[in-house]
Parts: C-alpha cells; structure tokens; sequence
C-alpha cells in the first residue's frame, strides 16, 4: 500500500528537482556579470550546488536504507538455499564492498588532487583493495554497521557532489591524474558519481533482503515477492528524475 503522504513528498521533490536546475541557471547569469566579486549571487549559486544532492542523501536515508521484507511462512518452493545462496551472498558481497571501497578512493582521490597539490595518491594495489573489501564486507554483516557504512556512503556522495560542482564553477579540467577519469567515458562527472551511488544502492538493496533477520543464519532465504520488489522501482523512478535534473543543468 503507497502511503499519501510519501506520495506527496515524491510529488514536491519532483517538481522542485524540474524547477531548480532553470532557477540554477538565471543565478549563474547574475552571478556571471561580477564573476569577480563575492555577491549575493555568487554566495546562491555556489550553496545552490547542494540542494540537489542534499535531497539525494535524504531520500535515500528515509527510504533506501531501512528496509523491512514479508517474514510470513515459507513454502519450500519458494525459497533460495544451499550452494544458490552462497553464490548470491558471495557475489553480492564482492560487488558491494568493491563499489563502496572504490566509492572512498574517488573522494579521498579527489581531495588530494583540488587541495594538495604536489601530493602524490597512492594506488591501491590488489592485497590493499583487497584487505579493505574483506573489512566493509564484515562490517556489512552487521545490523548496526551496516547502517553507519550506508550514511558513510551518503556523507561521501554529498561530498564528490560537492567537489565536482567546485571543479564546475571554476572550469578544472579533470584528467588522468583523478581516479574519477577511468569512468570519464560518461562525458559527466556527475552521472558518474549518480551511477556508482545507484548501483551501490541496488547491491545495499539486495544484501539487506538477503541478510534480513534470521535469513543468513537459517541459512534460508525466501523468494522475494511482488511487494519487495517495490522499493526498487520506486528507487529506480526517483534517480530518473535526478538524471533529468543534472541533464537540465548541463
């Protein structure tokens, strides 16, 4: 069942993600006349950078976060385990602690390169990338830490999103030097941090219903059912709306 009042959330979020980006626009214009000097213009279009993405994290938290699955009796046809669920935990694992593990780099790669210049950024190798999937694939495992990973990801979105809006106001061109560059083929930095934060939220979606409860330690997972499914098409329809808005602001 939708509730009213979520519906008109997503409703006024809409609308506003539709408006903004034009509003974004007549503030650059203004701003645009003392490009030089710090005016009230100036001070709106930079904060206005962060309305987007404050949205995003928001949403994200009170919707995408905490979930809650059907738990009724299980048929025994309708039901993943044995060596199908192992591969299912295994894979999504690994992609998940990936994304997120690569998801950091991108932020700490791009504070190295805006802020301290000269500073070389250390690669990570295989035995270093490796070591730091394992431990956010045991803090995964976990209710609690699961959580606080899941915020850390929002707090690192907000961050890039913030960067690359830094990059954009100033005209920095993005290189090889930046980590971000190997997904460069998109032609939009900010795709690419909405891209990788989308398939960190589907890979958080289904880890969450394959580690709900008593699922891991009974070692039996039911087949998710029509309502399970719900949150993903509601995911997939709100982050529609924000590849519109940042197409718009192009």
């Amino acid at each position: 069942m939708i509730n009213k009042n979520n519906t008109n959330k997503l409703i006024i979020t809409f609308l506003i993600l539709l408006i903004l980006p034009f509003v974004q626009k007549q503030w650059f214009n203004l701003y645009a006349f003392n490009i030089n000097d710090i005016s009230f213009y100036s001070i709106l279009y930079y904060l206005s950078g962060a309305i987007c993405p404050s949205l995003v994290c928001l949403n994200s938290l009170n919707n995408y976060t905490y979930y809650n699955f059907n738990k009724d009796k299980i048929h025994i046809k309708n039901i993943i385990n044995g060596k199908r669920l192992l591969f299912l935990v295994a894979i999504n694992l690994i992609f998940l602690s990936y994304f997120i593990s690569d998801y950091i780099y991108i932020n700490f790669d791009l504070i190295i390169n805006l802020f301290l210049e000269g500073f070389n950024v250390p690669k990570l190798d295989i035995l270093q990338l490796s070591f730091l999937m394992f431990l956010i694939s045991i803090l995964l495992i976990f209710k609690k830490s699961r959580f606080l990973l899941k915020k850390l990801i929002l707090v690192n979105f907000i961050l890039i999103s913030l960067y690359l809006w830094h990059l954009q106001i100033n005209n920095i061109i993005v290189d090889d030097q930046f980590h971000i560059y190997r997904y460069f083929g998109l032609n939009d930095l900010n795709l690419i941090n909405l891209f990788i934060l989308v398939a960190i939220e589907i890979s958080f979606f289904t880890w969450s219903f394959l580690s709900y409860k008593t699922n891991l330690s009974d070692w039996i997972v039911p087949k998710p059912q029509k309502g399970d499914i719900i949150p993903i098409l509601n995911m997939l329809i709100f982050y529609f709306f924000i590849i519109i808005y940042y197409s718009i602001l192009t």
